[in-house]
């Protein structure tokens, strides 16, 4: 058998990759445990919306999932049953923020909206703009093309209502808001992403 009938020399050449390298979504390992509480809830909220299905039974069956166990489980629950519970609240806040209808709004982006507006009210350990970042950074995930340039744009125009002071005095040091291009993903939940 002659050498150029050998298997290894029937192999294309090695092509050289072009374009993107990523795709800008975190590695699970750079995730902190608040951030997989987050996603975790995020699929649980989405559960809820789409089959309005009972807390008690999503929550079992979250917490049933791959990999939950390196989530902030306390983080989960209060994300969860707290944003279910002041739901209609919290679409309150978010309708008036809307160009369309709240039922035309994609059930991730809904619930992404929610976790946010959760976390403004009652997470103030988090600085607003790690809830904003990680808000974003949920939509881009799991949601549709643009819809984390709508969440942005929500929960930035409930910020300044919401965090008041926070948000007053990051605009007063220069840091302004978070566009939704930004490339702020590498932080963790105790640090604001730079500006």
């Amino acid at each position: 058998m002659s050498e150029s009938n050998t298997p290894s020399s029937s192999r294309p050449p090695k092509q050289v990759r072009t374009g993107l390298k990523t795709t800008g979504a975190r590695k699970a390992a750079s995730k902190s445990n608040r951030s997989r509480a987050r996603e975790f809830a995020l699929q649980a909220l989405y559960q809820h919306l789409v089959g309005g299905n009972d807390a008690h039974a999503i929550d079992a069956f979250t917490r049933d999932l791959a990999g939950f166990h390196k989530a902030d489980s306390v983080h989960y629950d209060a994300l969860l049953h707290g944003s279910i519970a002041n739901a209609a609240d919290m679409d309150a806040l978010i309708t008036p923020l809307l160009d369309r209808k709240m039922a035309e709004i994609s059930p991730i982006e809904h619930a992404v909206m929610w976790i946010g507006v959760y976390e403004f009210q009652h997470c103030l350990d988090v600085p607003w703009r790690v809830v904003l970042n990680e808000c974003i950074e949920l939509a881009k995930e799991f949601g549709g093309t643009d819809g984390h340039k709508y969440v942005n744009a929500v929960l930035n125009g409930l910020a300044p209502k919401l965090r008041a002071v926070e948000v007053a005095a990051d605009k007063a040091s220069g840091k302004g808001s978070i566009a939704a291009d930004d490339d702020t993903g590498n932080h963790t939940d105790d640090e604001t992403p730079a500006a």
